[in-house]
């Protein structure tokens, strides 16, 4: 099986989607690391402010240890910023910071796709580890309907990433509007930072493209078996 072209395709792409979008956004990041925001503020400053802006009360913001290792965590109300982003001056910085307030927003305001998300966490992580193992295992010992549990598993997970996608696409949408309407940022500024967020949501897409030719060839390797 792991000699068929066919899966062997699918690596390949996967890998290359990944490889692609991942040194577009480092490039656009290290890019606009270079550009200082006309208002001298850090990114922690910048998320602050907007949280304040939004009228968001009770979101810690805390620095984190990593490399683009951001995040925010709703269940705790803790929005994580690494090094370069907490402290940093830059358009990327408060570009990166402000998708994650956006999180925040969302989570204050009960966006729908979000909650989803949260609460397919734990099936994700099933069906991206035991659904694969479930397929192969089918396979090894000739149990088509293990196979096809195993992808059903496995579709949980690839479900996971396209939901994903409208809740970061969404998050970038409210972190540059804020920053615009708010003057956190100048015209060029907001110019970066949208570049650097379209880099970043280009990272969820090849994720989510990855993901669905997997599942794909799955279900044509169970239905062959």
């Amino acid at each position: 099986m792991f000699f068929d072209p066919l899966y062997m395709a699918v690596m390949i792409v996967g890998a290359l989607l990944s490889f692609g979008t991942q040194f577009w956004v480092k490039s656009r990041f290290n890019r606009y690391s270079q550009v200082g925001l006309h208002s001298g503020m850090a990114g922690a400053e910048v998320a602050a402010a907007i949280l304040r802006s939004q009228g968001i009360r009770g979101v810690r913001i805390e620095a984190i240890g990593g490399y683009f290792s951001d995040h925010y965590d709703p269940s705790a109300k803790v929005l994580r910023l690494s090094p370069d982003v907490y402290s940093g001056r830059s358009v990327a910085a408060a570009g990166v910071a402000a998708h994650e307030v956006g999180h925040a927003i969302q989570d204050a305001a009960g966006y729908w796709p979000m909650r989803m998300r949260q609460t397919m966490v734990p099936i994700a992580g099933i069906g991206s580890n035991l659904g694969v193992l479930l397929i192969v295992a089918g396979l090894f010992v000739g149990l088509t309907q293990l196979s096809m549990v195993g992808v059903a598993l496995f579709g949980g997970f690839v479900l996971f990433t396209l939901v994903t996608l409208p809740v970061e696409f969404d998050a970038s949408y409210r972190a540059h509007k804020v920053l615009v309407e708010n003057g956190l940022v100048t015209a060029s500024e907001a110019a970066g930072v949208r570049s650097v967020l379209m880099a970043a949501a280009a990272t969820y897409l090849a994720s989510a493209a990855t993901a669905v030719l997997q599942l794909l060839y799955w279900i044509s390797v169970a239905r062959r078996d």
